[in-house]
C-alpha cells in the first residue's frame, strides 16, 4: 500500500471548509493553479469528484459532506502532535475554524461579544455554532465540535473536561401591562393561573417548574411550546402568555423594551452553564486559547477548576 501524503490532509481541510479553490487557496498560501492540481491529486487519492462545479460556485459531493468532520479532527489531531505541549501560540497568526455547540440561549446572549472579541484578537479565526438538539457528547469524543457549552448532562463520559463558566436562573417574563404585573406580589397561584408559552427541544411541556408547583397542589397550563427562547418571548410580548427565560439571556438582551421580568415565586434551583471538552484538547494552545476567552467573557472566578465529568455530579 503506498505511502499517503499527509499534506494532502491539510489541503481537503481547507478546500472542504471553504468550498472554494481560490479561497482554500488563499489559506494555504497557495496559488490557485497549485491548488487546483492538488484538489486533482485529491480526487485521484480519493476516487471522488470531491467539489463540482454548480452555477459560478463549487458544491461539496456526499463524499465530501461525510469526510468534511472527519478531515477537520485530523487536521487538529495532527496540529497537536507535531508541536510541543507547552508551545507558546500568538493568537493574531492563528488560522483555524472552532466548531462549538450551544443553545441559542447562550448564542444570543454572547455569540456577539465572543465574536467580536476574537475578531481583534485572533482575526484568522472563525467560528461556527452548531445547534445542541441533545447533550451526547459523541460529537466531542469524534472531534466533530471544540467546545460544547451547557449545562452537564448525565450521559457525559467520565473523560470529558468540564468548566464552570456561570450560574443562571429562570425568570418570568411578560408583555408590559401584563394583568400578573397590576399588583405588587406575583404569588404561586396568580402565576400558576396564566397560560404559559414554554421552551423545548423536543416537545415536552413539563419541567422542574411544574414539580415545584405540583408541591404546592398547583397546575399551570401551557398553551404553546416552542423550540426557542427567542420565539417564547416573541409570543409573550405578543400576547398575556408567560414565557420561562433563563435570566442571563434575558439581560443581555434589554432591547425588548416591552418585556418586563420577574422572579419565580416558587423554589427555583439556579443552573450552572459549563464548557466541555475532550482531553485530547487540554494541552492544544489553540484550544486552551478559545477556552480562556470563553471563560473571560463568562466571568467565572478563578477558582472555578476544570475536572473530568465524574467529579462535577
Amino acid at each position: 500500500m503506498p505511502d499517503a501524503d499527509l499534506n494532502l490532509l491539510n489541503a481537503l481541510d481547507a478546500l472542504l471548509s471553504e468550498g472554494n479553490v481560490a479561497k482554500a487557496a488563499e489559506r494555504m498560501g497557495l496559488s490557485e493553479s497549485a491548488m487546483s492540481r492538488t484538489l486533482a491529486r485529491l480526487r485521484e487519492a480519493t476516487g471522488d469528484q470531491l467539489l463540482v462545479r454548480a452555477g459560478r460556485g463549487m458544491v461539496p459531493t456526499p463524499h465530501a459532506l461525510a469526510l468534511r468532520e472527519r478531515v477537520r479532527g485530523l487536521v487538529h489531531e495532527s496540529h497537536a502532535v507535531l508541536q510541543p505541549a507547552d508551545a507558546a501560540m500568538d493568537p493574531r497568526t492563528l488560522q483555524r475554524l472552532f466548531t462549538i455547540r450551544a443553545n441559542d440561549g447562550f448564542i444570543e446572549a454572547f455569540a456577539h461579544v465572543l465574536v467580536a472579541r476574537i475578531a481583534k484578537e485572533a482575526p484568522g479565526v472563525r467560528l461556527r455554532f452548531a445547534p445542541k438538539p441533545d447533550k451526547d457528547v459523541r460529537p466531542l469524543r469524534e472531534g466533530l465540535i471544540d467546545l460544547d457549552v451547557g449545562v452537564l448532562g448525565d450521559s457525559a463520559g467520565p473523560e470529558v473536561r468540564v468548566q464552570a463558566l456561570y450560574r443562571d436562573r429562570f425568570v418570568g417574563a411578560v408583555r408590559e401591562g401584563h394583568p400578573l404585573l397590576d399588583e405588587a406580589a406575583i404569588t404561586p397561584e396568580r402565576y400558576a393561573a396564566c397560560d404559559h408559552v414554554v421552551t423545548s427541544r423536543h416537545g415536552r411541556k413539563e419541567g422542574p417548574v411544574d414539580v415545584a408547583l405540583a408541591a404546592l397542589g398547583l397546575t399551570r397550563t401551557v398553551a404553546v411550546t416552542v423550540p426557542s427562547f427567542g420565539a417564547a418571548l416573541s409570543i409573550a410580548a405578543e400576547t398575556d402568555l408567560v414565557a420561562l427565560i433563563p435570566a442571563s439571556y434575558f439581560e443581555r438582551l434589554r432591547a425588548r423594551s416591552t418585556l418586563r421580568s420577574f422572579a419565580l415565586p416558587i423554589a427555583a434551583q439556579q443552573i450552572t452553564i459549563s464548557q466541555m471538552w475532550h482531553p485530547r484538547m487540554d494541552r492544544d494552545p489553540a484550544h486552551r486559547w478559545l477556552r480562556g476567552v470563553v471563560l473571560a467573557l463568562c466571568r467565572t472566578p478563578a477558582e472555578d477548576e476544570v475536572q473530568p465529568a465524574r467529579d462535577r455530579q
